[in-house]
């Protein structure tokens, strides 16, 4: 047993003991360590009863045997980005600041307490990153990876360098951040003039005018040798059978200009009335469009280039993971958002905080790049009703939810994955 004790025989171990209390009767245990330093417990596991195993186990699963950890404390790690967090853990007071290291903080006693243990937490001030000088890991990271903590308790996002020295576990709470931005007018991404018909009705409208004006020549033509022979010659006010005569004055009626010429004939007066109807009521649906047309929110924004392709301007919240995020871009479209319209020309980054982002958003024609439920609870505070219309959101990560994380390895694995 002394030997035993020296061992680092943890929670996850299968250690077997064979106590002989007769010939052919063996009394079988399970020995393991809560921690390297704690002492031996130890477990039943069966008999061997001649020539004949009777289990004695209460669960088949090692792990759930094993579930209580009868007052043992857990390490735990948690990142805080603000030191008046440690203030709100639990009175659900600044919901916005620290929301995902919060959330975490109530599931992480409640898995202590499930377990029957107590945690210890750490507080630091980043997820961490590697230093390619010390060849270390800093932050959460690194007390998970130096092993001075046992669990990760603000979840972080998955990442290919990360996952060589610490254990991922389970998706605790969803998180999504997006650049959020109100949809700019129709008319500061669209030629709205163009907008009111469709190629086909521009075609058609081109068909009448013409069409009209070969009719009034045709008409014109008549009545001018015909009836009119005489006396036109002096009048200027008697439509001439001119195709140029003619255009110009179904143009002026499509203008809502009238013309200074009209035919005399009944034929030729009635291709004129009915022209001149038809290009009024078209003349007013243009215009009942346009004045719709000016008040209507553009969807021309929906993907990432087009969002990038506008000339909106961009700002991204303060964060810890925005600045990781947004300098480590590698994609194309991404990585030219940071550096064309994240960064500007004289050096600086637009990581500006909560508040100041969202009031951006309100004036318009700004992408601000925000954690969704922060984001949303600052809006609902903030904005008037009408002004929560027309907002819209656009995904820039490329990551899925924040996983719950453990050391690599840990002994305390299948513990933390079942609570």
């Amino acid at each position: 047993m002394e030997r035993l004790a020296l061992l680092p025989l943890l929670v996850s171990s299968e250690i077997f003991i064979l106590i002989r209390k007769e010939t052919n009767h063996f009394v079988i245990q399970q020995v393991f360590k809560l921690s390297e330093q704690s002492t031996l417990n130890f477990e039943p596991f069966g008999m061997w009863l001649n020539g004949s195993l009777v289990d004695e186990r209460t669960a088949m699963v090692t792990s759930v045997r094993r579930l209580d950890l009868k007052g043992h404390t857990l390490r735990a790690s948690m990142v805080i980005t603000n030191m008046d967090t440690l203030n709100h853990l639990t009175d659900y007071k600044q919901k916005h600041i620290d929301t995902i290291t919060k959330v975490n903080y109530i599931l992480t006693n409640n898995l202590a307490h499930y377990l029957g243990a107590r945690v210890n937490y750490s507080i630091v001030s980043t997820w961490g990153y590697f230093n390619a000088t010390t060849r270390r890991w800093d932050g959460m990271i690194g007390e998970l990876s130096h092993r001075s903590a046992d669990l990760g308790a603000s979840p972080l996002f998955f990442t290919t360098d990360r996952i060589a020295v610490i254990e991922y576990v389970a998706m605790t709470s969803a998180t999504r951040s997006k650049f959020i931005f109100r949809s700019p007018k129709l008319s500061y991404t669209e030629n709205v003039f163009l907008l009111p018909f469709d190629d086909t009705v521009w075609i058609i409208i081109a068909v009448v005018i013409l069409l009209a004006s070969a009719l009034l020549v045709v008409t014109a033509l008549a009545e001018y040798r015909i009836i009119l022979s005489s006396e036109a010659s002096n009048d200027s006010t008697i439509l001439r059978p001119s195709f140029r005569d003619s255009l110009l004055m179904i143009y002026g009626a499509t203008c809502q200009q009238g013309s200074a010429v009209l035919p005399r004939s009944f034929a030729a007066r009635t291709i004129t009335m009915v022209t001149f109807t038809i290009l009024m009521f078209l003349y007013v649906c243009y215009s009942a469009n346009i004045v719709a047309l000016l008040q209507s929110p553009s969807t021309k924004i929906q993907t990432l280039e087009d969002l990038y392709g506008s000339r909106l301007k961009f700002g991204a919240h303060d964060t810890v993971f925005n600045r990781y995020y947004f300098t480590h871009a590698t994609e194309p479209t991404r990585q030219a958002i940071f550096e064309r319209k994240i960064r500007q020309s004289d050096g600086s980054v637009n990581f500006i905080p909560l508040e100041q982002g969202i009031d951006n958003i309100r004036r318009g024609l700004y992408a601000f790049h925000v954690e969704q439920g922060v984001g949303y609870k600052v809006i609902s505070e903030t904005y008037q009703e009408d002004e929560k219309c027309g907002l819209q959101e656009i995904q820039y990560l490329q990551v899925i939810d924040p996983y719950y994380s453990i050391q690599k390895n840990s002994s305390f694995k299948e513990h933390v994955k079942i609570g």
